[in-house]
């Protein structure tokens, strides 16, 4: 909460200083531009690919697991009590692993994930900034974010369209509905 008040007055601040100084204000929608870049639709396939291969592991694990529980309930009353305990951890064994391996795999996808999306906001980042200069702005805000509170669209330039030109994204390029 602090931080949405800290946030609200500063950047009611910096409007009120720049007004009063001329100073001019862009925004963006940043989310929809890195959508649409290029680089996010093959991060995208290889994010789907790795986490489809991961999947297919956990699978393999799981029907292992499956195996195990089954083979456990219909021979348990015929096995003795040294291979029922050998068994019991057998199972419990792989239970383990499979937790493991989604604890793993989870940060496994985070890890690609930064990976992958580090040089796309650089180059979008980067974009932003030249435009933003090109314009002689003082700032460039996410509008995409849900940070900014309020801005006056009619007082601040939409460099929306300038970036995804700087970008080579066809501005007839838009997101699927199912994203936005």
């Amino acid at each position: 909460m602090k931080k949405v008040i800290v946030i609200a007055l500063s950047v009611f601040s910096a409007v009120t200083l720049a007004s009063a100084q001329g100073m001019k204000f862009g925004h963006i929608n940043m989310q929809e531009v890195m959508f649409l870049m290029d680089e996010m639709d093959s991060a995208r396939v290889e994010m789907e690919k790795f986490s489809a291969s991961m999947q297919e592991t956990y699978n393999a694990m799981i029907e292992e697991y499956n195996t195990k529980i089954a083979t456990y309930q219909q021979m348990s009353a015929n096995w003795t009590p040294s291979v029922l305990a050998t068994k019991q951890q057998e199972i419990q064994d792989l239970e383990a692993r499979l937790q493991q391996y989604q604890q793993n795999a989870q940060m496994d996808m985070s890890n690609l994930q930064q990976q992958l999306m580090g040089p796309i906001q650089k180059k979008a980042n980067d974009a932003v900034a030249k435009v933003g200069r090109a314009n002689g702005l003082v700032y460039v805000f996410d509008v995409s974010m849900g940070v900014i509170p309020y801005f006056d669209a009619a007082q601040s330039m939409d460099v929306t369209e300038q970036v995804k030109r700087e970008l080579n994204i066809p501005l007839d390029k838009v997101l699927p509905q199912t994203v936005q």
